[in-house]
């Protein structure tokens, strides 16, 4: 049993070990949760890395600090699990990212799955209408 609720999501972050950019481009998160992320890069990340996580579509970008927890190769790719190493004052925005990440993906989904393109905006107030209240709690 997972101790977080896993989140899908598709959006393009920036992973950085050691001060070295990882592929910048070609790297998406693949699950998010408030314990850490999964992320596609076209590079593998060695277990037990210090990396820093980079959202660049949120203004101003978001960064967090993790570490590498796993490493696996995925359709040519290599999936990363990075657990956050989260400060109490970090938590508010990891949740705000998170939701960020719900509403990107569900932007997607409607593109996708009906055809029909929304901008950030409009997706935000659907989504929040639809599934704000269910989103789990800090």
């Amino acid at each position: 049993m997972r101790e977080f609720i896993r989140h899908p999501s598709s959006v393009p972050v920036q992973l950085i070990k050691q001060d070295i950019e990882i592929a910048h481009g070609e790297n998406t998160l693949n699950n998010i949760s408030f314990g850490g992320v999964s992320c596609l890069c076209s590079e593998a990340v060695e277990k037990g890395s210090s990396v820093k996580m980079k959202v660049e579509c949120i203004d101003p970008a978001f960064e967090i600090n993790g570490k590498a927890v796993w490493c696996k190769p995925s359709n040519g790719m290599y999936e990363v699990g990075v657990e956050f190493i989260v400060s109490k004052d970090k938590l508010f925005l990891l949740r705000m990212v998170e939701q960020v990440c719900h509403i990107e993906h569900y932007r997607n989904e409607l593109l996708h799955n009906e055809g029909r393109e929304i901008s950030s905006q409009e997706a935000a107030t659907e989504w929040i209408e639809k599934h704000a209240e269910s989103f789990p709690k800090m």
